[in-house]
């Protein structure tokens, strides 16, 4: 079985607005709703779980019945931070999930993942473990003196580097596990620490799939702005 855990327990405030971001309408539908039709869309997609922030369980439920999001089975709670709601997601799958079926995590406000990095994902969890979302580099990267933060001797060769994002792969069996681990120990929770970064700081190896560039986090209004730009671009091929 593969199950898509939606995050979208967060409030959005660097978007400025009256709502969480998740729920903002586009186009007379929610951001968060563009988000699971491409996970209801795809084939290997067996069922969804949402992490949904307080009060907007019943919203969210109304929602998914409106746009046809059957596999929406789930809806739970949201943490303190984006590392506790993902605990609370792949906990949640306890009793439900093998150590061998493959859990997706991704951000409610990346509503533009592709057909395509969606399979790969999951492809590469089935075979190695886990997959991850991921571009090459393209910028130069420098790195700041210490004496003198407004200069720089020393850069990074961007052929090193790799972005990272969602949709991420894993097994749940290993996934689990490292959720109870990371905050038993309290290793890769704290701050900016996703999944992916979690998983290396317990000391798993993990495995490149394919990206894409469109496949952007609505953090901004300029970024909600590009995103009504990809729909208006798209919509004669796939918008309802």
């Amino acid at each position: 079985m593969n199950t898509a855990v939606i995050i979208a327990g967060g409030s959005g405030s660097r978007m400025g607005q009256d709502i969480p971001k998740q729920f903002i309408n586009v186009y007379d539908k929610p951001i968060l709703i563009y988000t699971l039709e491409g996970f209801q869309r795809h084939p290997q997609i067996d069922a969804i779980l949402v992490v949904c922030i307080d009060g907007w369980h019943e919203i969210l439920r109304a929602y998914a019945k409106q746009f046809n999001i059957d596999k929406l089975k789930w809806i739970v709670s949201g943490g303190g931070s984006g590392q506790e709601s993902i605990r609370n997601g792949v906990f949640a799958l306890e009793g439900i999930c093998g150590p061998d079926d493959v859990v997706i995590i991704h951000d409610g406000i990346r509503p533009l993942v592709d057909e395509s990095v969606l399979s790969d994902v999951i492809a590469k969890a089935q075979k190695y473990g886990n997959g991850v979302t991921s571009l090459p580099y393209n910028e130069q990267i420098f790195v700041v003196n210490e004496d003198d933060p407004t200069t720089t001797t020393r850069f990074i060769p961007r052929e090193t580097l790799r972005r990272v994002s969602t949709p991420q792969a894993y097994k749940f069996g290993k996934l689990d596990w490292a959720y109870h681990e990371a905050f038993e120990k309290e290793i890769g929770i704290y701050g900016s620490h996703y999944t992916n970064t979690m998983m290396v700081e317990l000391g798993e190896t993990l495995h490149f799939a394919a990206g894409s560039d469109k496949n952007i986090k609505l953090t901004t209004k300029d970024d909600l702005e590009m995103f009504k730009g990809y729909l208006k671009r798209e919509k004669e091929n796939w918008l309802k």
